[in-house]
Order: C-alpha cells, then structure tokens, then sequence
C-alpha cells in the first residue's frame, strides 16, 4: 500500500468510482440501504449514502463520491470508498480496504481490515482488537489507534500520531516531509507522536522533519532517526504526556 494517497491514486480512484456508477445509472442521486442479514454484491451511488445493516454480507465494493458509508456490527465487505464523506464501521467488521479523500475513518472493536486505511485529509480512528493488515495512512489529520495491531507503516504528512492500549505497529511510524503533490496538506505544523502505555513499534520512528515524540515508560520503540534522535524523547508515566 502507498503510504499516502497522492494525486494519481486519487484520479484513479474517482474514475473507477464513475465507471462503476455510468453502469448503474439509476443509483446516481440517491442513498443505498443493504438491511441487516442480507447479501449484496456490491453497491455504488454518486450524490448519497450508503448504509449496511448488522451480520449483512456484501461480496463486491461499497462506493460513493459525495456520501458517508456507514457499516454496522459483523458485516463482511470488500473495499469501502468514498471522495467526499466519512466512513463509520462498526465492530466485528472484515473488510479488504477502507479508503476516502476528505472525510474521517472510524474502525470499531475486533474489526478486520485486511488492506489498509487511507485518508488525505481526515482523521482516523481504529479500536480495540482491530487488525489492520498493511497499513495507516494521511495527509493531515490525527491518527488515533488503541488495542489495535498494525501490519505495516503508520504514515502522515501533517498529523499527530497516538498508539494508546497496547497497540503494536509491526513496520515504521513515519512522519513524513511534505511533497509538491500533497495538494491537501494545510499549513505544516509540528505533528506530535505518542507512543503510550503498553505500545510497541517493532519498527522505528521515521521522522523526515521536525516532530515532538513522547514515549511512555511501558511502551516499546525500535528506534528513533531522521530530524531527532531517541535522545530527543520525552519519557512519561500515566495514561498521558
């Protein structure tokens, strides 16, 4: 998984969603209901909403261009995308990948993202027992995760990063340095890195420019390099820095 959405993935992305919508036409303006329990083989709109009831099974993608996908408790999807809205995925969730360009991600508890998360600008969010698979990402905005389990990188451009609960990240936390193609990204700041209570990054810390890094006094780190060292940072005790 690229670390972050550029804007060649974005084109690409906007126009599969288009053609999945020119060949159903009749979906383009309006919302999409799957009930609880049932089965769907994928389902796309262009002005709406998605939204899929508890245990339900969709065995192709969910897919929408100005629209919130919200996905309820036990569901079994393949891809959720969106351009513009948020996705709201409840818990005991298995899904390939979850995906949106302005809009924030919320994962609930024992979720199953085999992919990744991506976002350009939004924040993201992934609770206790999820298992993401490949890997976080954003361009701006925070990534908040807590008793989850990473396979891969955690990566933004212009977000704090918080690992909260024991959660593990089994690559890298990159910070990285902003690119002409971050067409998203705001007005860089100093993002904020906590490693908290229990946390382990069996990678490293990458910081490819200026970061505040606070690691707790339980919490594991690999390594720190790039613009700071290890030595630059600050050990705390408790829940928070």
């Amino acid at each position: 998984m690229s670390r972050i959405l550029d804007g060649t993935r974005f084109a690409t992305l906007l126009m599969a969603l288009m053609m999945a919508f020119a060949a159903q036409a009749g979906s383009v303006n309006k919302s999409i209901k799957v009930a609880a329990g049932q089965q769907s083989g994928g389902e796309s709109t262009v002005n709406g909403s998605i939204s899929v009831g508890a245990g339900a099974t969709v065995s192709g993608d969910l897919s929408t261009v100005n629209g919130t996908i919200r996905i309820d408790d036990d569901v079994r999807l393949d891809d959720a995308e969106t351009v513009n809205g948020a996705l709201r995925v409840g818990n005991g969730v298995t899904a390939a990948r979850l995906e949106t360009v302005n809009g924030s991600i919320r994962v609930g508890e024992r979720g199953r993202i085999e992919d990744g998360i991506e976002a350009v600008n939004g924040r993201i969010e992934a609770n206790g027992g999820t298992v993401i698979g490949s890997g976080v990402s954003n361009v701006n905005g925070e990534i908040e995760l807590s008793g989850a389990e990473v396979g891969g990188d955690v990566s933004t451009v212009n977000g704090d990063v918080l690992l909260n609960d024991g959660t593990t990240v089994l690559g890298d936390v990159v910070i990285e340095k902003a690119k002409r193609w971050n067409w998203g990204s705001k007005r860089l700041r100093k993002p904020k890195v906590i490693v908290g209570p229990g946390s382990r990054i069996d990678g490293e810390v990458v910081a490819e420019r200026e970061i505040e890094l606070y690691i707790s006094e339980s919490a594991q780190v690999g390594g720190v390099r790039g613009e700071i060292s290890i030595d630059d940072a600050i050990r705390y005790s408790g829940d928070r820095p």
